[in-house]
């Protein structure tokens, strides 16, 4: 017999994986045409696919339609689904971020999760896999190579393992993105430069249209200081926190990786939820309600 708490997650489950269908379904029927000043899906995710290796950086700067913030090492990654068509390529991608959202949180959270990270899911970013690498990287510090050759700055996270002297993770991760880095770089070279040019030319660029108006240089150092209490206080949840501020845009979507806080108390949370939701109905006695 199922209990009460089992019967709660296979319901959870059940809606967020019809949710999670609607907007494949959605973002598939939607995808094409692409307009650039429609509501249209895959806005942020266009531009992992329309650019080319040869000239990853030709759209223009952070901010500009279509324009590749992220290292080579990122694009050349993404090589074995980008030879899709753009709708296939498109439904692929966003299922890509649900899975890492049901991994991250779990079947009885899913459903309001989708709920809660739709407007990303619409967009296509990659700030699910970002919050997916903060949860991974306490167990595998290397995932956090994913920060460092995507958005850069939220790497600033790093400080939670220098913050508690765990030097041999810290290692691990800027290791692993020098490894990734260097192969990357040896087979492209050229566009390891323009993309150095990409980041400097972007400077600057942390306030652009349709984002949170709170420039990057404000941000950073509170940044830096909620890692390193979130750190010296052992308060996981509050990393993704930290990373968020260190954004170098952070777009209204961005709130999605704050999925990874609740990932890190997701045993809490669950435990309410189960508390609130599961508990058996109370039987009113009649006589002694009459009384």
């Amino acid at each position: 017999m199922l209990t009460a708490e089992k019967r709660l997650r296979r319901v959870s489950l059940a809606v967020g994986l019809a949710s999670a269908a609607l907007i494949l379904l959605a973002v598939g029927s939607s995808a094409e045409p692409f307009s650039p000043d429609s509501f249209g899906p895959g806005h942020d995710a266009r531009s992992y696919w329309v650019v080319t290796l040869d000239d990853p950086y030709a759209f223009g700067l952070v901010g500009e339609e279509s324009a590749f913030p992220y290292s080579p090492a990122f694009l050349q990654a993404l090589t074995p689904i980008r030879v899709l068509d753009w709708t296939p390529f498109l439904v692929v991608w966003t299922g890509l971020l649900m899975a890492a959202l049901l991994v991250m949180v779990g079947p009885l959270l899913f459903a309001p999760m989708v709920a809660l990270t739709a407007i990303d899911l619409w967009g296509g970013n990659i700030h699910l896999l970002l919050a997916l690498a903060i949860v991974a990287g306490f167990r595998w510090p290397a995932a956090w190579a994913l920060m460092l050759l995507s958005k850069v700055t939220p790497g600033i996270g790093l400080l939670w393992f220098a913050a508690r002297g765990e030097w041999r993770a810290l290692s691990l991760a800027l290791g692993t993105a020098t490894v990734i880095g260097g192969i990357s770089l040896a087979v492209a070279p050229d566009i390891w430069v323009d993309w150095f040019r990409f980041l400097e030319g972007s400077t600057g660029r942390s306030t652009v249209g349709h984002s949170v108006p709170v420039p990057l240089w404000v941000r950073l150092p509170l940044a830096a200081a909620v890692v390193v209490i979130a750190a010296r206080t052992d308060r996981r949840w509050l990393l993704p926190v930290g990373v968020l501020l260190a954004l170098p845009v952070i777009w209204w979507g961005s709130f999605s990786i704050l999925a990874a806080s609740c990932a890190l108390e997701r045993q809490r949370i669950e435990g309410w939820l189960v508390r609130r939701l599961a508990r058996p109905a109370r039987v009113v006695d009649p006589v002694a309600a009459g009384r």
